[in-house]
C-alpha cells in the first residue's frame, strides 16, 4: 500500500469573502498565502492549508496552463478542528470573547484533551482542540 503523509488542504465555503477574510485573519490570526476574489488560502502551523472558497466558484472544472482541477464543492455548514497546545485553550477563550465570538460547546475527552466549539460568520463549526482528543493527537 502506498503511504499517505497527511491531509494537506481542507476547504470551506463563504458567501462573503471580505467578511470571511476579516474573521480568519482578524480573529484567528491566519496569514494568507494566496488570495483573490474566489479563494483565500491560509497556512496553518506551517504545514496545513485552509482553503476558503467563495460559494459557487468551484463547481466547474478549471483548466490551467499547468493542468486541470476537477470541479468540486461543499454544501451546508462544515466542521474544521484546529490543533492547539494544551495550555492555550483558556487564552483562546479569552481572545474569542474579546472579539465577540460565542463559545457554543465544550468537551473534555476521555484521553485528556479539551475542545471548544464556535462558528465562523458563514456558520461553519470550528473547533480548537488540545492533545488528547484522538489516539494520534
Amino acid at each position: 500500500m502506498p503511504k499517505l503523509d497527511g491531509i494537506l488542504e481542507t476547504a470551506i465555503y463563504t458567501e462573503d469573502m471580505v467578511r470571511a477574510r476579516a474573521f480568519y485573519e482578524g480573529v484567528l490570526g491566519l496569514e494568507p498565502i494566496y488570495s483573490d476574489d474566489r479563494l483565500s488560502a491560509y497556512a496553518v502551523a506551517g504545514r496545513d492549508v485552509l482553503l476558503v472558497f467563495r460559494t459557487g466558484t468551484t463547481g466547474q472544472t478549471v483548466t490551467l496552463p499547468s493542468g486541470i482541477i476537477p470541479g468540486h464543492g461543499g454544501v451546508g455548514t462544515l466542521h474544521v478542528a484546529f490543533a492547539i497546545g494544551k495550555d492555550e485553550l483558556d487564552r483562546w477563550e479569552t481572545h474569542l470573547a474579546s472579539r465577540g465570538v460565542a463559545i457554543e460547546g465544550r468537551n473534555e475527552w476521555s484521553r485528556g484533551g479539551r475542545s471548544i466549539y464556535f462558528r465562523d460568520p458563514d456558520g461553519h463549526l470550528l473547533e480548537l482542540a488540545t492533545p488528547g482528543l484522538w489516539s494520534v493527537y
